[in-house]
């Protein structure tokens, strides 16, 4: 089935997508920034340059970390975090809804095409 990926252009800054949405959701279940990049499969240096790539698009913090220490690390989303997160799936939620029968018709399109050529 077709589906959409959505990602926002904050111009001149930079952009917002499924990567750095499901990242940021990582975090909130991980509690951390290393066990959000391990469960999403990269180092945690590229979810920490995420990280910090989102926080210049927007200006200001999206994650608070706590460094390690005799209790250990971690990372919370920021409530500004958790906004981005909502408004992001909201506006993803929005595309898919007003797209639905374009995508339906693109599928279609191409199951014909494939019908036709077997």
């Amino acid at each position: 089935m077709a589906s959409l990926r959505l990602w926002i252009v904050m111009d001149p800054d930079g952009r917002v997508g499924p990567g750095k949405v499901e990242l940021l959701e990582a975090i909130a279940r991980e509690g951390s920034i290393s066990a959000a990049g391990r469960a999403m499969g990269m180092s945690y240096r590229r979810a920490w340059d995420l990280v910090d790539e989102t926080t210049k698009i927007f200006g200001q913090p999206v994650v608070a970390s706590q460094a390690g220490g005799k209790h250990g690390g971690g990372a919370r989303l920021t409530p500004f975090g958790e906004e981005v997160i909502a408004r992001y799936r909201a506006v993803e939620k929005a595309a898919a809804k007003a797209v639905k029968a374009e995508l339906a018709a693109l599928q279609a399109g191409v199951r014909a095409a494939d019908d036709d050529a077997a």
